[in-house]
């Protein structure tokens, strides 16, 4: 039941004047609604963000679990918590009377661990409010102030603020605000909400095939992430997928001296170094065949490609480079290729456990990203080829033994870690034209249309196995600090995003 069950009569109205008053609602109405439930969705916002939600608290986990079941029961959903392998994942649907589309929603409720001493609060449990002072710093103002004027330059810190707690807020309080007036969305909804986002969500594969009929729908859009940088409404209509290496060159069996054994013994940090350097170019590009195989930019797309404001002029700047690589002549053309990084180097010691060994092992950190295009066993393949031409012998997912390093002058083992396809949905699928018109319909200003987004998101399952059109739905500010200390929501976002749903959901 409802908790508003006051307004029977009205909903009762509803079933017989499917989206009632939703073609009414222009732009002045959504600003009006929004500003209205941000007072109220922010305090429900510091409740959920007290709950800790590292994947790996199980027992707290569950609590946030059941704390959004009860939150999406309250409107009148049917939700449910539902088992997987791993940590559960929250379920809710409500459908209305006289509607014929349904829209999937995603978000993730877990968040990245805490270093809790690097955050300036007493706890990255406890959210606080901070207001910017003339220095630009933030400094804690008592929560209570939001009971009177708020300040959209106000910021709530805590982890998961803008990743990815609010945006699950957002879209209640969009729903609260629909009630409040007697509109009836547009649409049927469906809600999942993964508890597993942040450690790479092994388990939604199966969970998707395991609850296929909960889940297929006519759109999935994903609420998380931050807009663009230029900080204008975001619309990003593909990922990125993700495939990740450890790959580890041989010495000597165990550290040697270099005095005695420099110029002899192997040294597998130079050797490593060789082997990377073999992959790419000065300029960034991959240089292993084929790597690149197979993508090509159509004409039509670039122009929407050199639409995204992305003042690269300025990112120089900001990061110290004076050019960049050269794999695609902007930020946007880079982004739709698949890419090869370094992600971390470790050999022997150094700083002030440096030591004077040929050390014994040399490791690489590697991630693949992945586009539409390319298939990441393909790409595994061809890296091990590689490495194989540049004269080693190759173990794959499995340490040498001895015999084999006493065998073979060079040795490697390669390693294969997480791995994510990416997903791209055409911009102008039908799905996805009413959905940018809504987007549009929200704000003043044009919003930005990414193609490919460059971080990975889980959707590709969603994408494969159901069929869906899915598109990214960002709305919380861009500088918020996610994965790291101080991580924080602008209120002014919060707001924003209310009423970028509210526009959505009836559109």
């Amino acid at each position: 039941m409802r908790r508003t069950s006051l307004l029977f009569p009205v909903l009762l109205a509803l079933l017989f004047v499917p989206a009632l008053g939703a073609q009414q609602l222009d732009r002045a109405d959504l600003v009006r609604l929004a500003d209205e439930q941000t007072r109220p969705g922010m305090f429900e916002l510091a409740d959920l963000l007290s709950i800790p939600n590292v994947a790996a608290d199980t027992a707290n986990i569950r609590r946030n679990a059941e704390w959004l079941q009860s939150a999406f029961e309250a409107r009148g959903f049917t939700a449910e918590v539902l088992p997987t392998a791993g940590n559960p994942l929250v379920w809710a649907e409500h459908r209305f009377e006289g509607n014929d589309r349904t829209v999937l929603f995603y978000a993730h409720y877990d968040g990245q661990p805490v270093a809790p001493e690097r955050w300036d609060q007493a706890s990255p449990w406890e959210p606080v409010l901070k207001a910017p002072g003339p220095d630009g710093e933030f400094r804690e103002i008592p929560m209570g102030s939001l009971e009177g004027e708020i300040d959209a330059d106000w910021r709530i810190f805590a982890r998961s603020a803008s990743d990815d707690k609010s945006p699950i807020i957002m879209l209640l309080r969009a729903l609260d605000a629909l009630e409040a007036e007697g509109i009836q969305p547009t649409s049927d909804i469906r809600v999942i909400l993964d508890g597993e986002e942040e450690a790479g969500s092994p388990n939604l594969p199966d969970a998707i095939r395991r609850y296929r009929d909960r889940l297929e729908a006519d759109a999935m859009l994903i609420i998380d992430g931050p807009r663009h940088r230029s900080d204008a409404p975001t619309m990003r209509f593909g990922a990125r997928g993700i495939m990740t290496l450890t790959l580890v060159t041989y010495g000597p069996l165990r550290p040697q001296h270099s005095g005695h054994f420099g110029n002899w013994a192997p040294n597998p940090a130079q050797r490593l170094a060789h082997l990377l350097a073999s992959m790419k170019d000065e300029w960034g590009r991959v240089t292993i065949p084929g790597f690149y195989e197979g993508i090509e930019i159509p004409d039509e797309i670039r122009p929407l490609l050199d639409a995204v404001p992305d003042d690269e002029a300025r990112l120089l700047q900001e990061l110290a480079i004076a050019a960049p690589d050269s794999v695609g002549a902007s930020l946007q053309e880079a982004l739709q290729y698949p890419s090869l990084n370094i992600r971390g180097m470790a050999s022997g010691w150094v700083g002030d456990d440096v030591r004077t060994i040929v050390p014994d092992t040399a490791v690489a950190e590697i991630d693949v990203r992945l586009v539409a295009e390319t298939d990441q066993d393909r790409l595994f393949e061809l890296i091990a080829d590689h490495i194989r031409a540049e004269g080693f012998h190759l173990t794959v997912d499995a340490a040498p033994d001895p015999d084999i390093r006493r065998q073979h002058p060079r040795v490697a083992a390669l390693h294969r870690g997480l791995a994510y396809p990416a997903y791209r949905t055409d911009m102008h699928h039908p799905e996805m034209t009413w959905v940018r018109a809504a987007v549009d319909r929200a704000f003043d200003e044009n919003a930005v249309f990414v193609r490919t987004s460059g971080g990975t998101v889980p959707i590709s399952p969603f994408v494969d196995q159901l069929g869906l059109p899915a598109a990214g739905i960002p709305t919380v500010n861009p500088d918020n600090n996610q994965h790291s200390p101080d991580e924080n929501l602008r209120v002014g976002h919060f707001t924003e995003g209310i009423r970028t749903l509210l526009s959505i959901l009836t559109h």
